[in-house]
């Protein structure tokens, strides 16, 4: 089957079996960049939200709905398509990487690029996972378990590797264009999207104090310390539209029909009206008047957004508290057919340079980075009043980074703050991510700030801090996957939170 930006959905083919080497890697990149992306924009998106407490549920109009996350009841089969999706879709990456061809250097590294991004949402979100076996076909039908902090540090060994693919690539190499449906070709752009992925995949094990990592730590951060970083929202867009279903952004394919209604507006399907804004999330952004408010969420009345409790029930025929309307998705997630996907934000980049400036690992001014960031949010959401905003927020501890009387942990809470929101809707699994991270540490502002759902019984009284592996696993690499039970879920973590 050859790609085009035509047919950018049709991945039909388990990424365990051999293609023909006629596929060349132009053919089949923006089909590998499409299919990846859907993971990271539906699901994973989605679970990341749920357990921030960003999102409720439209308990006015729908039962029963997210019992599994407000319960915290963890299964094999708990998200277990976010395995299922990634863990395949990384294997597109690999066919490209691998392909026997040459002169196809700049397309190559791109795939490396691609694939170390989402594996490392494999590490964050499951601990080890085959890797230096996967993808091999029948050469490896059941491939072993690596262990997650040697992943890691492959991953970084694959990104410098894929930068000087670029940076040193023959003349004779084949030009990249259209066939990139994250960055059209350019670069310059990959080498800094490689860069701040990088930056990503180190400060996620900057909590950890052993020498060794330490160590490795200072000189991997020294290699960055005349790097160029993301400085513009990395975008994804193969040419979404709503020509059919399979072309919609697949954001916006779940949350509205295809076609709007005779007025002109769209057509909410149930995923679009089941989700609603929490209270927690609705109290953050009324108590700071955070002008991205109305652009995350859809106000009932004013300027304000109205949440409902995390596993509260109608007031009106199910004995809760919840309020008769309650806020939707707003105009700056839910736009149109074919809106653009992001791969990662400005405003990320520039808090994770943020982080590594206040931690002393780069040189810079933390407090610039971080205002900044902020605009970039409000840039990329459409909202107004970002200067405002700025002001006030630098004046309130765990919000701000230049509140007066703020410890470094409380500064670097406002770092962690600013993150969820400005990747609240957009990429949840990435702020859960973080979440997980900071609670390294104990913080009370970070434990607390964040409630359980509504009568939600955990092992620990917390969250759980990865998923299980699925049951897809455990009836095809039995051997290998590793011996898991719920409480493990909550108990054991990532490398990074050891």
């Amino acid at each position: 089957m050859l790609f085009s930006c035509s047919d950018y959905l049709d991945v039909n083919q388990s990424p365990d079996d051999p293609t023909s080497a006629s596929v060349t890697p132009d053919l089949s990149l923006a089909a590998a960049q499409s299919d990846s992306y859907r993971n990271l924009t539906r699901r994973m998106n989605e679970y990341g939200n749920v357990f921030m407490n960003n999102w409720g549920a439209n308990v006015n109009s729908f039962t029963g709905g997210y019992a599994e996350e407000f319960g915290i009841t963890l299964s094999n089969n708990f998200y277990d398509d976010i395995w299922d999706g990634v863990y395949r879709s990384t294997g597109l990456y690999s066919r490209i990487i691998n392909h026997p061809s040459s002169g196809y250097d700049n397309h190559k590294a791109i795939a490396k690029i691609c694939k170390a991004f989402y594996f490392q949402y494999l590490v964050d979100l499951y601990g080890d996972v085959p890797y230096s076996e996967a993808h091999q076909g029948v050469n490896s039908v059941t491939p072993a378990y690596d262990d997650d902090k040697a992943i890691y540090r492959d991953l970084v060994v694959q990104l410098e590797d894929a930068i000087s693919m670029i940076e040193n690539a023959p003349a004779t190499a084949k030009t990249v264009g259209a066939e990139d449906v994250i960055l059209g070709g350019d670069m310059n752009g990959w080498v800094k999207f490689a860069n701040t992925l990088k930056l990503r995949i180190l400060l996620r094990q900057s909590e950890l104090t052993d020498t060794e990592t330490t160590t490795y730590l200072a000189g991997e951060f020294a290699e960055l310390s005349s790097a160029s970083f993301v400085d513009q929202d990395v975008t994804i867009n193969p040419g979404y539209s709503s020509g059919s279903d399979s072309r919609q952004n697949p954001w916006m394919n779940l949350m509205v029909e295809l076609k709007k209604d005779s007025n002109g507006n769209f057509v909410e399907r149930n995923a679009f009206r089941f989700r609603r804004a929490s209270a927690y999330i609705a109290g953050q952004l009324n108590s700071t008047s955070d002008g991205r408010r109305t652009r995350l969420f859809k106000p009932v009345s004013g300027s304000n957004i109205t949440g409902v409790i995390q596993g509260d029930q109608s007031a009106l025929n199910g004995g809760g508290t919840a309020p008769a309307a309650i806020s939707s998705l707003g105009p700056g997630l839910v736009i149109d057919n074919a809106q653009d996907g992001y791969m990662m934000l400005k405003a990320e980049s520039l808090l994770l340079q943020a982080e590594a400036v206040h931690k002393g690992y780069l040189a810079g001014d933390a407090q610039a980075l971080f205002d900044e960031a902020i605009n970039a949010s409000f840039t990329q959401l459409g909202a107004t009043g970002a200067a405002a905003y700025i002001t006030s927020i630098n004046g309130a501890i765990g919000k701000g980074y230049g509140a007066a009387g703020a410890t470094p942990d409380q500064q670097l809470e406002a770092i962690f703050y600013q993150k969820s929101i400005a990747l609240n809707g957009i990429n949840g699994a990435e702020i859960f991510i973080e979440y997980t991270r900071a609670r390294k540490n104990g913080n009370p502002l970070i434990d607390e700030n964040i409630p359980m759902p509504l009568n939600s019984v955990t092992p620990t009284g917390n969250k759980p801090r990865r998923l299980m592996y699925p049951i897809s696993e455990y009836a095809s690499n039995s051997a290998n996957v590793p011996v898991q039970t719920i409480s493990d879920a909550y108990n054991t973590a990532p490398f990074w939170f050891e």
